[in-house]
């Protein structure tokens, strides 16, 4: 195992891998249950979904721990699953087996972009000060989820501005259209499970001053039994009949393959009148796809050494981390597409990990070990709560944030793209329309300044897809 993962050469240990890995898993492992009942409004079966998840996050997380060595999960992305649903299926029409192909498209262009070093050469190009935003970006996301997951905001919607109206999907669209729009604000802390999150930051920011190893898989335990010891968590409610390994394999079957057969690939492109608009479909998903990759790798893998933000003067063999990292999105989102899931991507949740002292692929190998056995005891992951893994994020990233401290913001044709950058991340919800906004940005100051001969060509060329996929889900 020394051998394999070269622990010593990476300054951590078997224990230290293995305890990142759990602490990566209960941070990601709420995917189990929320893609099944996104993907399964569509008409999917939910125990199949969520064994199709778990193929393609295990696919995607051994190749980032097998093959390149560094200690990211992957799983169908948040955000993905939904467009997946309520824009695909239920706002244009598609069936699921059409949306699955479309995602099986998106392997195959990933696959492309990779093998001809196309997404490589984009990572090299994106300018430093961009990096550094992408990667302080990543951390006002990750706050914001963590924030957002404990409960300690609420959104409140005027009543007389929406008209929710209809079913299925147009109240669905409805709701989320007012969702986005509603106001937030801090909640009253009037409630077992806000106390309890309350007390799991407390915890988790004592254990990570105090610098004790093993501190945020410990900080996680306490604020579960907190959780279990308020009531916030039920364990009466936990049904081990309801989720069983059997009824997974028995739906998997419908949505194994469902991708290349005649109602997925065989139907997607039957009607050419429609054409235009799958292709503008599949650029939306693949640039959803391959901009969250590469913002969550950039953004979280510089500060703990993973990856050098300056990719082009880098050592060799962090130059071929970087290469062989962009091989597991391919894989899984190409294997999860066949198995019957939206697009696999790395999840920034691995920051987590990270944190806890995750620094080689043994980290992911735990990870995908544990989805795994999560097949057998899918009710089991209900029993930690988002509390305690809220905690955790927002810890990581207030230490992300640092990145900021090297943009020169008192010149402003550096710090405005970094400014959009970052705060567009968390405001938008989106790593890749942060990283948009940031590239669009750049752009133009390049320009104001009399330097767009500076701006390497990939980068117009990203400009362009950019403005054509903010084009398409307008018109959408």
């Amino acid at each position: 195992m020394e051998k394999f993962f070269k622990l010593k050469e990476h300054g951590t240990d078997v224990r230290t891998e293995v305890l990142a890995g759990v602490t990566t898993f209960f941070a990601m492992s709420y995917i189990l249950i929320v893609n099944p009942q996104i993907l399964g409004q569509t008409g999917m079966p939910a125990q199949g979904v969520m064994l199709a998840t778990i193929i393609g996050s295990i696919a995607g997380t051994l190749m980032m721990g097998l093959y390149a060595n560094i200690p990211y999960a992957m799983a169908p992305g948040m955000g993905l699953n939904a467009f997946f649903t309520y824009t695909v299926v239920f706002a244009l029409g598609y069936t699921w087996q059409e949306a699955l192909a479309m995602v099986f498209i998106c392997g195959i262009i990933s696959m492309l972009i990779t093998l001809t070093k196309v997404r490589r050469m984009l990572i090299d190009e994106i300018p430093t000060s961009l990096k550094r935003a992408i990667s302080a970006g990543i951390g006002v996301f990750l706050t914001y989820i963590g924030i957002k997951n404990a409960g300690l905001i609420k959104f409140s919607i005027d009543p007389g501005k929406y008209t929710v109206s209809g079913t299925g999907a147009d109240k669905a669209l409805a709701s989320i259209t007012a969702n986005s729009a509603a106001t937030p604000s801090l909640v009253t802390f009037d409630n077992a499970a806000v106390l309890v999150a309350i007390a799991g930051i407390l915890i988790t920011a004592f254990f990570v001053i105090k610098n004790i190893k093993g501190g945020v898989m410990i900080s996680i335990a306490i604020t579960t039994i907190l959780a279990i010891a308020v009531g916030v968590v039920d364990l009466g409610a936990i049904n081990w009949s309801q989720n069983t390994l059997g009824t997974a394999f028995t739906e998997l079957r419908e949505v194994f393959g469902a991708a290349l057969g005649s109602e997925g690939l065989g139907h997607l492109f039957s009607d050419m009148s429609r054409l235009p608009e799958v292709l503008m479909t599949i650029l939306a998903f693949a640039m959803t796809d391959i901009f969250d990759n590469v913002g969550t790798l950039v953004g979280t893998g510089e500060k703990a050494g993973i990856f050098n933000i300056d990719d082009k003067n880098a050592p060799a063999g962090l130059q071929n981390k970087m290469d062989k990292a962009l091989f597991g999105d391919m894989v899984g989102t190409t294997i999860g597409a066949i198995a019957g899931t939206s697009n696999v991507t790395t999840y920034v949740e691995s920051a987590a990990g990270i944190g806890a002292g995750g620094r080689t692929g043994l980290t992911a190998v735990v990870v995908a070990g544990l989805f795994a056995i999560s097949s057998f005891f899918t009710p089991l992951v209900s029993i930690v709560p988002t509390q305690a893994t809220a905690a955790v994020l927002i810890i990581v990233g207030i230490m992300m944030l640092s990145n900021l401290k090297d943009i020169n913001w008192d010149d402003l044709s550096e710090a405005i793209p970094a400014f959009f950058t970052t705060i567009f991340m968390g405001f938008a919800y989106s790593i890749t329309e942060g990283i948009a906004c940031g590239f669009l940005v750049y752009t133009f100051t390049k320009i104001v300044k009399n330097e767009a001969k500076d701006i390497h060509a990939i980068i117009w060329v990203m400009d362009l897809l950019f403005i054509l996929n903010f084009i398409s889900l307008a018109v959408l």
